[in-house]
């Protein structure tokens, strides 16, 4: 008898622990009895707005990608320029490598694991036909010494077999985030035609590379950056829509490397037509980005900024777990 009964609380403790669902309390549809989460949660519409604002140099109007390291926040322009600057949190130039022997073709976004520096040159929004797309793999402690040691992965897309030009702005085929992993590098294209973003993996290894299409999000709008805190599964995704309008896209609490298996959350920025290109984080919560300088005059005056924005009432129970 006693056999029978602890088999039965057995089951029943296994089959209550499998149930599955929303476990984010911040999530509208949140359960309390969920211990698996599904991926289900959704959320009210949230509009945040930075805590300051900074215009930047004008050395670098074109800041397209942002990383944190050594205490500054490092960008790039997406053009000729093969500088990166260092920058303090108010947006002031302290710091400045230059690289040497490579060019800057269309320098689009700048990632990071323990020892490299990644930089994107895989800008491809002009022709969508790019057979030189790159990234160059720049040894930290070289770069810190201000004589930088770099390598080139060179990669084509798996599933792009048309390499006709298009019209500008127009192709699937752009790119402008991608974060690194223990093990692999993940892009994030900027789909021109459909505002989603689709994800690609290639190893880390320098050489030629086919980046394997993986999955597809609607972010409903262009991703234009990335950050990554891989051991606490979070993925912050900026970007803006077609008309202008700025936007983080979260993805956090997945599995493994299955991104869209756990919470998919996205937050309007007050930020009005502004070209969101960069964003950077140290612990998760506290987030800088960058946008370019947008200048249409007499309609918009938008010149090269830094916004720091506090997520610590989105993200803040998540990480505290």
């Amino acid at each position: 008898m006693l056999k029978i009964v602890f088999f039965f609380l057995t089951i029943t403790t296994s089959v209550y622990a499998q149930i599955s669902g929303c476990t984010d309390p911040q999530a509208e549809n949140y359960s309390l009895s969920s211990k698996q989460n599904n991926g289900s949660c959704t959320y009210k519409n949230l509009k945040l707005t930075p805590e300051y604002s900074f215009r930047l140099s004008d050395s670098i109007k074109e800041t397209s990608g942002l990383i944190a390291f050594e205490n500054l926040l490092w960008t790039h322009n997406d053009d000729h320029d093969t500088t990166i600057y260092g920058l303090d949190t108010l947006g002031r130039i302290k710091k400045k490598v230059v690289l040497p022997v490579v060019i800057n073709h269309d320098w689009e976004e700048i990632s990071q694991d323990d020892t490299y520096i990644y930089i994107g040159d895989f800008g491809n929004n002009y022709a969508g036909n790019r057979t030189d797309l790159r990234i160059l793999k720049i040894e930290k402690k070289s770069f810190l010494e201000q004589n930088p040691k770099i390598e080139t992965i060179s990669f084509t897309y798996s599933d792009q077999t048309d390499f006709s030009p298009s019209k500008p702005n127009k192709t699937d085929f752009d790119c402008e985030a991608f974060i690194i992993s223990k093990d692999s590098i993940y892009l994030f294209t900027k789909q021109w035609k459909t505002s989603k973003t689709t994800v690609y993996a290639l190893s880390k290894e320098s050489g030629s590379q086919i980046a394997k299409l993986k999955l597809t999000l609607d972010t409903k709008g262009l991703v234009t950056g990335a950050t990554y805190l891989e051991n606490k599964k979070l993925i912050v995704l900026c970007g803006y829509t077609k008309i202008g309008k700025p936007f983080f896209y979260l993805l956090y609490d997945f599995k493994n490397q299955n991104f869209l298996s756990g919470n998919k959350r996205r937050i309007d920025l007050r930020l009005p037509f502004h070209q969101v290109e960069g964003i950077a984080t140290k612990d998760g919560l506290h987030y800088f980005i960058t946008n370019e300088s947008l200048v249409r005059k007499p309609i918009l005056n938008n010149p090269q900024q830094i916004h720091y924005f506090n997520l610590s009432s989105v993200l803040g129970l998540y990480l505290d777990k």
